[in-house]
């Protein structure tokens, strides 16, 4: 989700909004790419080539621990970078510190419970769309937030017919997400 999140953010929103040249965004969407989707991934793997995993999806709540923290260690050390380098706006960090929230959020939920990392990533993306979009509504995000809305409505249902996950772990996981973007970007903004 954060590639997706960025490639908008990057590409989608006004050119008045950003002070990154259009030419070195790609740049940031590699960033973005490669310690949210690449080195998470290879460290999930890493771990279940060293058997700390049975597999890459994770099925036991007590095995989520470890690439969580990973994870989210990935993507607040992600949001670190981008806030202490020069020439990076504002509203990359504070979007990658929600997404980095968000995981350590699903780290903590975790120890207790299964709940929906799926869940809480999309929640999450479509709160800070809304939110993005209530920023710039010359943004015309509603394309983007229909697009989340039916990936959303897809992969929470796939995680059911799956039998992955319980209704109320998946809707808990959505509504969480959903919640800690738009209460975070509220809290930010007073």
């Amino acid at each position: 989700m954060p590639t997706y999140i960025f490639a908008l953010i990057l590409y989608y929103l006004p050119a008045s909004m950003l002070s990154l040249p259009q030419q070195s965004r790609w740049l940031v969407l590699g960033l973005i790419f490669f310690t949210t989707f690449l080195i998470p991934g290879i460290g999930a793997y890493a771990m279940v080539r060293a058997g700390q995993l049975d597999s890459m999806e994770m099925e036991k709540r007590e095995q989520r621990s470890s690439p969580l923290l990973f994870t989210g260690l990935c993507y607040g050390t992600t949001a670190y970078l981008l806030r202490s380098q020069a020439g990076f706006d504002a509203i990359f960090y504070f979007v990658m510190g929600i997404m980095a929230a968000s995981v350590f959020l699903t780290y903590i939920i975790s120890f207790f419970w299964k709940v929906s990392a799926h869940g809480i990533g999309l929640g999450g993306s479509l709160g800070l769309l809304l939110v993005l979009g209530h920023l710039a509504p010359d943004a015309f995000l509603i394309l983007p937030i229909a697009v989340t809305m039916l990936l959303s409505g897809a992969v929470l249902s796939a995680r059911l017919a799956l039998h992955v996950h319980t209704p109320a772990q998946v809707y808990t996981g959505f509504f969480s997400g959903f919640i800690l973007s738009v209460t975070a970007s509220l809290v930010s903004l007073l």
